[in-house]
């Protein structure tokens, strides 16, 4: 089955840490998504998401 991007992207808790790279998107969720999903889809797509080759 497809998870929810947030399930696995969306982690409201997580603290910042120092060391940590930083990034600010702008994001307009389509009717009916939900701001933590389309905001989770972002995260997905700018670490290891569908426009990204992974070899391990």
């Amino acid at each position: 089955g497809v998870k929810d991007y947030k399930l696995t992207y969306y982690t409201p808790e997580y603290e910042v840490k120092d060391s940590d790279i930083l990034a600010a998107f702008r994001v307009t969720p389509q009717p009916g998504v939900p701001p933590e999903e389309a905001g989770a889809a972002v995260a997905a797509e700018s670490s290891t998401g569908t426009w990204t080759t992974v070899w391990t």
